[in-house]
Order: C-alpha cells, then structure tokens, then sequence
C-alpha cells in the first residue's frame, strides 16, 4: 500500500492514531470486513476512518472504509493522499437521503449538526440528520444484513436531571422541553435511540448505543465551543476571558480515548444498551479547563480574567434536590466491558495545542 498513514498525517495526530490502533476493542472482528463510517468528515469521524486504515498498515486488517461526507473538497482537504489509497472509498451525500452503496459488516453513524451555531441558524437541518439520518442509515444496515450497528448519541439525551446525586447513569432521564426549536438536537439524538430500538425489535439488527460527553481535542480554530475557544487561545497566545462563572460541570473526553471507546462499544456493547462515555481525570467546571489551560502552558504567562469580576468571586453552586445534577457522567457500564480511559484533562490539552500548531 503506497500511501502510508504514518507519513500522510501530522506526527502529533499519528501519534494519537496509534494509541487508538493499539488499543484492544476486538480487532479480530473487523478483519477482512467493510465499515461504513457517517459523518466521516468530521472531528470524530476521521480519527475513526483513519485509525481503520493504520490498522491495516500495522496488522494488514484488510478492513476497507467506506467514508461518507456531506462536503466532499473539505474531506479531501482533510484526508490529503489517504483517499488514494485502495482501502478507503469516499461516499459523497446528506445522511438523510437512501444509502445506495455496496454493502458494508458494520456501520458507525456519527453524522450530526453538533454546534451551537448550527442549532440556532438550521434546527431543521439538525434535527434530520439525527432522526432521518438514523433512519436512512438503519435502512441501509438492514439492506446490508449489516452484523453491528453504532449510533453516536448524546448526553444531551438526558435533559435536566434534578437531585442531589452527582453523576448521571444510563437509566437517569430528565426534562426537554419539547416545543423549543433549540432543542433540535437533543430531542433528535433522543428520537434516534427509540428509532434504534424500534429497527432492533422489528428487524433484528444489532444496534449498539454510545452517549458521549463533550469531546475535545484539536477542532478548528474557528470552532465556537467554549473548549475549543479556549484551546484557540492558547494557540494564539491570547488572555482568556471568561463571560460567565464558568461554574458549570462537565464531563469531558479526549478525542483518542472517546474513538477508543466507541470501537469497543462496537465491538463488545450490548445490543440497545446506551453506554456513557466520560473520564473522571476529566470532570471539571468551564472555569476549570480554562485554568487548566493556562496551567499547562506556563511560559507562555497566559490569564483567565472574568468579564463581570463578580463572577470570578462566586462560589461553585452546591449540589441540592432543587438545582439540575451537573453533566458528569458515570462511565462504570463502559469500562465493565474492559475499556479504560488513558488521557488526563491537562494531557489532552497539551496534544490539541500540539496538533493545531504542528
């Protein structure tokens, strides 16, 4: 195989590929088989298609990925030489039309609108790639007699949980407004599961279920999650300002670890069990991963300043029946079937800024 991934990506992003290939979700069950991965020309979906083709390099897998795209110039541009090699296929479409392909052993549907932006300017758009998205591409599994099934969930799923429990467990549900257009997107990861089930009862299709939490890592610059506004300025060596208490908490998961943990939900999930993806060494307040950004990188004499300076003064809020459970969740389920978080808060941050300025 002429081009190489080891030669085709940034060191830094290799190096993040090869913890994903090493890692042991049950690769013998992907030999000699077909992946259609969705949303393939996203943050999720390249470390995923591009893990695939470093297994092949590594271990001669023979896996062929087929990558399905709604922009087909930014996966090129994404992808560079990789999409000359034989075992990767570009499919160039809008999830929520027919899949006409030839048929692939096991599909991962990581197609979705997951920005803030995108709520507010296109709701339609992204409520139907996760309910007609998830449809056309159970239709196409089904068709396929595809043996596993992945859709990529949400942890927006649960809503606002009350209580004063401190993580969030599978079973837990809370309250979604169901009539804002603001809540496109989780009320679409939510009707996606049910139409999961739904092919899963009806057609026997083994549908496995994964509810990430905020997934981090080196996004675009430009990308307008306050994750990756603040990984931006480190970057840019800018001050960060905070317009908020940054009071709320959350669950992040580094890019490598949460890929890893969707292969092996793949691999060895339950068929129609959602399973949480977290990491402990991860749980912190937005004020938290901005103070840890700036911790890490020292030198560099970057500052978190509030733009209401009592803000900064404002204790975190105390966990009681009458204010909403924080999104962190419990990732028991998860490491039960052996899959073990490898990459701290303040380690992922250092690999995102190195990537981005490699």
């Amino acid at each position: 195989m002429e081009y190489k991934v080891k030669d085709h990506t940034k060191q830094s992003v290799y190096s993040d590929l090869l913890e994903i290939a090493s890692s042991n979700p049950g690769w013998e069950k992907l030999k000699n088989s077909t992946v259609l991965v969705t949303g393939a020309g996203g943050f999720i979906g390249y470390y995923l298609c591009a893990s695939l083709l470093l297994r092949n390099d590594m271990n001669n897998d023979n896996i062929k990925v087929i990558a399905l795209v709604r922009n087909e110039e930014k996966a090129r541009k994404k992808y560079g030489y990789l999409l000359d090699r034989e075992d990767i296929s570009l499919c160039v479409q809008d999830v929520s039309e027919k899949i006409l392909i030839e048929p692939a052993d096991y599909v991962i549907n990581a197609a979705s609108q997951a920005s803030n932006i995108q709520f507010e300017n296109d709701p339609v758009g992204t409520i139907n790639a996760n309910l007609l998205g998830t449809a056309s591409v159970l239709d196409y599994a089904r068709e396929s007699k595809s043996k596993a099934v992945l859709i990529v969930s949400s942890l927006k799923v649960y809503g606002t949980i009350y209580g004063s429990q401190k993580k969030i467990r599978e079973e837990d549900s809370g309250y979604i407004d169901i009539t804002s257009y603001k809540n496109c997107y989780a009320m679409g990861k939510r009707a996606s599961e049910t139409l999961a089930a739904s092919y899963s009862r009806e057609y026997g299709l083994n549908i496995k279920i994964a509810r990430p939490s905020y997934i981090y890592g080196a996004a675009s610059l430009d990308d307008d999650r306050v994750w990756a506004q603040f990984i931006a300025n480190i970057v840019r060596r800018q001050n960060i300002l905070l317009k908020s208490n940054g009071a709320a908490n959350r669950s992040f998961c580094y890019v490598t670890d949460t890929v890893t943990a969707l292969l092996y939900i793949l691999l060895r999930g339950e068929n129609i069990t959602p399973y949480n993806i977290s990491n402990e060494k991860s749980d912190t307040t937005i004020r938290g991963f901005a103070q840890t950004a700036c911790r890490v990188f020292p030198d560099r004499n970057i500052s978190l300043s509030f733009l209401n300076p009592e803000d900064e003064k404002e204790p975190e809020p105390l966990l009681t029946p009458l204010t909403p459970v924080p999104e962190i969740l419990d990732n028991s389920r998860l490491c039960a079937i052996g899959w073990t978080p490898k990459v701290d808060l303040a380690e992922g941050i250092r690999r995102a800024v190195a990537v981005l300025e490699e």
